[in-house]
C-alpha cells in the first residue's frame, strides 16, 4: 500500500505526473497480472496493459481512498478479463496453448507472504489448484488474496452480495484445502479472511 501519501500521489496522477502514474503501476501491476494469469487469461501481460490504459484514462474521474482505488482497478481488470473471454468464445482457437506454462511468474503478487507461498507450492501447482476451482470461486479467492480486497469490495467488483461472496470464498478455500490435503487449515483461513475485513 502507498499509505498516507496516496492522496498526493492520486492528485499528481490526475495531472499526468509520470512519477505518480509509475507509483500506482508499481503498486498494482503484479497483483493485477497475477489475477489475470491465475484466471487463465491467454495473454495476461497484454491484458494487464489494457487494464492500466483504462486506469490512465479514467484516473481523472476517480474519487476515493486507496482501498477504493484498488477495488476500482480490480473492477477494470475483471471486466477486461470477461471481455477477453467473450472475444475468445466468438473466434475459433488457432492452436492448443498451455496458459499455465509461464517461466517468469515471480511478479505474480505484491507481497512477501504470497511470494513465499507461491514459491513453496510451485507455480505450476498454484495454476493447477486455481484452474480446478469454479470460475466464481476462483474470482473471489484471487480478489481477496491477490487483490487484497474486502468482502464488500469483492461483492462490488463481481456484482454479488457480500453473503454470496463469503459463501463462494468459504467453498473455494475448502476445495483448495481438500486438494492440498489439509482439511484443518481452510476453516481457520476462511474465518481469518472474513473477520479481518
Amino acid at each position: 500500500m502507498i499509505g498516507p501519501a496516496f492522496p498526493q500521489v492520486l492528485e499528481a496522477a490526475r495531472t499526468g505526473a509520470p512519477w505518480a502514474l509509475e507509483a500506482l503501476y508499481r503498486e498494482l501491476a503484479g497483483p493485477v497480472t497475477g489475477y489475470l494469469r491465475l484466471h487463465g487469461a491467454a495473454e495476461p501481460d497484454d491484458l494487464a496493459s489494457e487494464v492500466f490504459v483504462g486506469v490512465l484514462t479514467g484516473v481523472g474521474g476517480f474519487v476515493g481512498d486507496e482501498a477504493g482505488f484498488r477495488a476500482w482497478v480490480f473492477t477494470i481488470a475483471h471486466r477486461r478479463l470477461a471481455d477477453s473471454w467473450r472475444r475468445a468464445s466468438r473466434r475459433p482457437a488457432l492452436a492448443d496453448v498451455d496458459v499455465h506454462d509461464h517461466a517468469a511468474t515471480a511478479a505474480l503478487t505484491g507481497g512477501d507472504a504470497e511470494e513465499e507461498a507461491l514459491a513453496s507450492l510451485g507455480t505450476s501447482r498454484v495454476h493447477d489448484l486455481c484452474a480446478r476451482l469454479p470460475r466464481e470461486q476462483r474470482a473471489v479467492v484471487l480478489l481477496r488474496v491477490l487483490g487484497d480486497l474486502s468482502v464488500a469490495e469483492v461483492a462490488r467488483v463481481l456484482g454479488k452480495t457480500p453473503a454470496s461472496v463469503k459463501a463462494l470464498q468459504h467453498r473455494g478455500l475448502l476445495t483448495l484445502s481438500a486438494q492440498c490435503g489439509d482439511d484443518r487449515a481452510t476453516p481457520r483461513a476462511s474465518a481469518a479472511m472474513t473477520e479481518t475485513r
